[in-house]
Parts: C-alpha cells; sequence; structure tokens
C-alpha cells in the first residue's frame, strides 16, 4: 500500500486567498479557489482554506480535526442552544466532536488544515439544538 505525500507549501500556492468569506458562499459556490481536497481520508477528506470572514454553520457525521496553520480563527461550538467560542492561532488545533454544529469567524485571515468526515450539514441561520 502506497502513501501520499503531501507539500503543503505547494498546495497553499494553488489556492487564492478569499477576502471576505460570507455564509452564503457555502450555497453559492463563490469563492471555491480559496479551498482544495488534498486527500482522501477514511469517510473524508483532508482539506485546506484560505480566508478571511464569517462561514456558515457546519457539521459532521464523526470528529473533524481543525489545524490552524497561519493566523487567527475562533470556532464558535453549539451545544444545548449557547454558543462556546474557542480562539486559536497558528500551530493550534482543536477537534470538533460529532454531530455539534459549528462556525467561523476569521476577521484577519486564516490558513486552516481540516480533516473532515463527509458528509457535511450547512446552515446559513443559527440551528436549534
Amino acid at each position: 500500500m502506497k502513501g501520499s505525500r503531501v507539500n503543503l507549501t505547494s498546495a497553499f500556492e494553488k489556492v487564492t486567498f478569499l477576502e471576505n468569506r460570507t455564509p452564503q458562499h457555502s450555497l453559492t459556490g463563490e469563492g471555491e479557489e480559496a479551498f482544495d481536497a488534498l486527500a482522501d481520508y477514511r469517510d473524508g477528506g483532508v482539506f485546506i482554506a484560505y480566508y478571511a470572514g464569517k462561514s456558515e454553520w457546519e457539521r459532521h457525521p464523526g470528529d473533524e480535526l481543525v489545524h490552524v496553520l497561519e493566523g487567527e480563527t475562533t470556532i464558535y461550538l453549539l451545544s444545548d442552544s449557547e454558543e462556546t467560542p474557542v480562539s486559536l492561532s497558528a500551530g493550534e488545533l482543536i477537534v470538533v466532536p460529532e454531530g455539534i454544529w459549528h462556525r467561523f469567524d476569521t476577521p484577519n485571515g486564516v490558513k486552516v488544515m481540516t480533516v473532515t468526515p463527509q458528509p457535511t450539514d450547512h446552515r446559513i441561520d443559527k440551528p436549534h439544538v
């Protein structure tokens, strides 16, 4: 069995910075050039993104690993109708538990790598939990 080697520096050279990400980007497909799939992994994949702004709400059928490579972001985890902010900067990571709705708020830009199970549920409005 052969593994796939990925050079993150080269991978990020292929994406374009998305300056004003909004939750609506997930619906329109606009800004897709800021995201890339690097490899398949189990029931999902390894992905990178390079953006500033706010994401939609999302959740996954398994734990998601989010690793900040450059910049800073705040991930809001939604549990019992309460949003819990988790601030991350370069070199830090979080494992978002299976089924937890979450979103990103990134005012100044971030390069992030995720290991994300699929399929992903997306919501523009805050989900009721």
